[in-house]
């Protein structure tokens, strides 16, 4: 049915009357806004000329990452409150530590203000960083920074700021320290802040170790602070590189005897010597004292890199190697039968 003529010049004066007042009401909101647009910095931003490029903004992840916070006084107390609580049970549940040579840094702890300390650990696992919160002892424990990867715990705000709390974690670049990091870890261990630097770099990637960077003996040498190598074993058969879910096992914490830097000793020997310290520590934890410091003296203490082969050998060569440490006493391995008669 067709429309009739005044029926639609009606529906015409609507959509007119429709308009106007959307003009009217467009035109009082550019009044209002008008002000607005004569404002300049800072309310609005930067005008940029023809032909110039701005560049990106500085990524504040990574690197970059802010931590100062972390070291405050309410976010150490909660951080106290954690280590001393759920990490511990947490460490204690998946990897049941045995704990070894704090005799060895009594002199340390007998001093008028203790020092602060480069820990030198090797590195197997995420497992790792819990467990050297809680194997240092006081009073290094409660001033305790760890130097985490940044681009791995750093990539993201979230995991970056829980790392930052729970962990006391300081972003650094494990393949090129930057100026600006070296200088910030430096005031750090200034300030009285103890450092867990792994010198590795990262994980082990097939169990062994790797060798080592030169950044805790860097720092040693511009500050003056000991290093105290670490092993650590076990950790690796509980949650190394690769695996999808930790394993509940053992593992075994031997702190070494500090280090000192030597006068005009270069940053390449004082590494080469925290390296050899800290394998004598892993002979220690597989034999004894006794034996592990004879082939240290001989120069023959297993590498903690491993066998020089490659393949099959070299896995086979590990679970060798593991089976003579706490790897090769798993929590199921130590189940009591009863006595049938």
């Amino acid at each position: 049915m067709k429309r009739s003529a005044p029926s639609r010049l009606s529906s015409v004066g609507q959509l007119r009357r429709a308009a106007k007042v959307g003009d009217a009401a467009s035109a009082a909101m550019q009044a209002v806004l008008k002000p607005a647009k004569s404002l300049g910095f800072p309310y609005r931003k930067p005008s940029v000329p023809k032909g110039m490029v701005v560049p990106p903004d500085v990524s504040k992840l990574g690197a970059n990452f802010e931590t100062d916070w972390a070291r405050s006084t309410p976010a150490t107390a909660a951080r106290t409150v954690l280590t001393n609580g759920p990490m511990r049970a947490f460490v204690r549940f998946i990897a049941s530590p045995e704990i070894v040579g704090h005799d060895r840094l009594s002199d340390l702890q007998r001093a008028d203000e203790s020092p602060a300390v480069i820990f030198a650990p090797n590195h197997h696992s995420h497992v790792d960083t819990p467990l050297m919160h809680i194997a240092v002892p006081e009073p290094w424990r409660s001033r305790l920074v760890i130097a985490a990867a940044a681009d791995y715990f750093f990539d993201k705000r979230i995991k970056g700021t829980l790392a930052a709390l729970a962990l006391n974690a300081f972003p650094i670049d494990r393949e090129v320290t930057s100026r600006k990091s070296s200088d910030e870890l430096r005031h750090l261990i200034d300030d009285g802040w103890s450092l867990v630097i792994f010198p590795e770099g990262g994980r082990s990637p097939d169990g062994w170790g790797q060798d080592f960077k030169g950044g805790a003996a860097y720092l040693s040498n511009r500050t003056g602070a000991p290093v105290v190598p670490v092993f650590i074993d076990g950790t690796g058969s509980i949650f190394g590189k690769g695996m999808k879910r930790p394993k509940a096992g053992k593992s075994k914490v031997v702190f070494g005897a500090p280090l000192f830097p030597i006068e005009d000793e270069s940053t390449r020997r004082f590494n080469a010597r925290i390296e050899a310290a800290v394998t004598a520590l892993g002979d220690e934890a597989l034999t004894d004292f006794w034996t592990a410091r004879q082939r240290a003296a001989k120069g023959t203490s297993p590498k903690l890199t491993g066998p020089e082969y490659n393949g099959w050998r070299r896995q086979w060569a590990l679970a060798d190697h593991r089976k003579l440490g706490k790897a090769g006493q798993r929590r199921r391995q130590n189940r009591r039968w009863p006595d049938l008669g």
